[in-house]
């Protein structure tokens, strides 16, 4: 699904206009963006956190002549699926292979 197929569906499980969600969905992409960014967490209770992650530096090897190497630290967003989502993908993931047998 990409963002176009998000907005259609959300639309009409809304009942509002496909422009009106794009609008609501951009504007809600870029407060998350924002806020990770600045280095707040936004958390949306039964789907996930947004946070921003810092990988500290490390030591990895050039796997083509196997030369050591330093890896500077980094930061990265990152998401935390929260109990309910998990819970839902985990109940869909099973009552699937259960129609495949």
């Amino acid at each position: 699904m990409n963002k176009q197929d998000l907005i259609r569906v959300v639309a009409n499980k809304a009942d509002i206009s496909q422009k009106d969600t794009g609008k609501v969905l951009n504007a809600m992409i870029e407060v998350i963006t924002e806020q990770v960014a600045c280095g707040e967490q936004v958390q949306i209770i039964g789907f996930g956190t947004f946070e921003k992650r810092t990988r500290p530096a490390r030591q990895g090897r050039n796997p083509r002549t196997g030369e050591v190497m330093e890896i500077p630290e980094k930061t990265a967003p990152a998401f935390k699926p929260g109990k309910a989502f998990k819970q839902f993908v985990d109940l869909a993931s099973t009552m699937k292979q259960e129609v495949k047998k």
